[in-house]
This record gives structure tokens, sequence and C-alpha cells, in this order.
């Protein structure tokens, strides 16, 4: 199926469809991607959802990797793109993946709220100055997957 039928891009700006296509027909991972532009594979995979902004220097070394005229990059999410963040899903999501990570907020949320405020304070993670890896942990019992959440903290304002 190719990615512009794909109903899973119903909500994606059009460049979406054509980076996901562009990457198939180089047979790149998000991660080799990364590699090739110094950006994270979790950051690429944003850009590809729509979710992410790149540089100049982002789309340049872009269309290298992807073999697309860095002026067709530039069309679609040059200066004047701006992510539309959020709202690619429902809520609760539907997707077995996705639904997990709802899953373990319901279930672990609070907790971990009343540990961030027991460290830090009355405040939250940010979701702008972060980054995100994920890690295979191979294990004869079932891999493992390992996520890594790492925000600046932004305590609440009194005035």
């Amino acid at each position: 199926m190719e990615a512009s039928s794909n109903p899973q891009f119903s909500k994606l700006p059009p460049i979406s469809a054509k980076l996901f296509e562009a990457k198939k027909a180089k047979k790149l991972s998000f991660e080799q991607i990364g590699k090739h532009i110094g950006r994270s594979e979790v950051w690429v995979a944003a850009l590809f959802y729509g979710q992410a902004k790149p540089t100049e220097t982002d789309i340049h070394k872009l269309s290298v990797v992807l073999d697309c005229p860095e002026s067709y990059l530039n069309h679609d999410v040059g200066s004047d793109y701006f992510p539309d963040r959020g709202g690619l899903m429902s809520v609760p999501p539907t997707d077995p993946t996705l639904y997990r990570f709802y899953e373990i907020l319901q279930v672990y949320g609070y907790p971990l709220k009343a540990i961030i405020h027991e460290k830090f304070g009355d405040g939250i993670m940010s979701a702008i100055d972060f980054t995100m890896d994920v890690a295979k942990i191979e294990n004869p019992a079932g891999d493992r997957v390992k996520i890594t959440m790492d925000g600046k903290f932004l305590p609440f304002k009194k005035w």
C-alpha cells in the first residue's frame, strides 16, 4: 500500500506521505536517517509525522539521504511550515501500541506526578526542552522495550 493511500496518513501534512515513500524506497530506518542528518531517531519520526520543524540544514541533509530535491522539501517544510502538534489520534487511541502508553498513564500517571513533585516541587516536565530514546534490550525471556524520557523541570510560577 502506498503511503498516500494509507488511512494512517489522513491527518498528516502532505509531505508526510512523500517522506515515508522516500524512506521506503531508500530502505532506511528512522535511526539510519537520524545518523545521516545528526538527529535522534525519535525526532526524525516526529518530523515524518508532521510533529517537528526542520532547520535549513536538516532539509539539506534530508534531501541528500532521501534523494529528494531540496527545493521540493523546502516547499512543504521550509521556513513557512509550522507543525500542528497533537490531534493525530482519538483518545483513547485504538492502536494497541499507542493504547499501551495511554494505559501506562492511566495506571502510573498520578504515581509519576507524585514522585516528580516529591523530587522537584510543584511543576511539570517539559515536552519542549525534551529528548526521548527507544532501546531494544535483548533478553532470553523476551526482548524488552526501554524508553527514556528526559525533560527539563519547569516549576509553576507563583505571583
